[in-house]
């Protein structure tokens, strides 16, 4: 009879929190995100699913740097406790770029894609995330590190671009 044993291991790891404050109303920089990142395909998923890797890597590859994966309306959740909010959850990344990490580091793919908040409260509009090449940074893989700074800026950049 063989006797099941199981290990938990719990690591502190330092995450960069970034806030991008804008003074623009909270609908035109939703509109504004979601013009500039499409909603990637679920078909590409449906391809893989059945094994049809050529054909999806070849729609992989003709994707933009970031897609919109899904989103959460946590503004419209908040309504059941009362309160009136506008707050978004997005899942933002590219299949590709995060293979490029769990390729060498499987357990990557718990912050792919990345989630980004656009909120609006008391201290105005702002999107809300956790930098790329912090919370991946916790694998110690370089190849992940490279993924995670090019992810960082990308995502940056068109966060910036969409809140101004």
């Amino acid at each position: 009879m063989r006797v099941a044993s199981k290990s938990v291991d719990i690591q502190k790891i330092e995450v960069e929190h970034v806030t991008i404050h804008c003074s623009k109303d909270f609908n035109a920089v939703k509109s504004n995100l979601e013009s500039m990142i499409p909603r990637i395909d679920d078909g590409i998923f449906t391809l893989l699913r059945y094994r049809e890797t050529a054909r999806a890597l070849r729609e992989l590859e003709a994707l933009p740097a970031l897609s919109i994966f899904g989103f959460r309306d946590h503004g419209a959740a908040v309504q059941v406790a009362g309160l009136q909010r506008q707050a978004i959850q997005y899942d933002i990344g590219n299949p590709l770029t995060a293979t490029k990490m769990t390729r060498h580091r499987i357990s990557a793919g718990l912050y792919a894609p990345i989630r980004v908040l656009l909120r609006e409260d008391s201290d105005g509009v702002a999107f809300e995330y956790d930098r790329p090449i912090s919370t991946f940074g916790q694998f110690g893989d370089p190849d992940v590190d490279e993924v995670a700074r090019n992810l960082d800026k990308d995502l940056q950049a068109v966060l910036e671009s969409a809140a101004s």
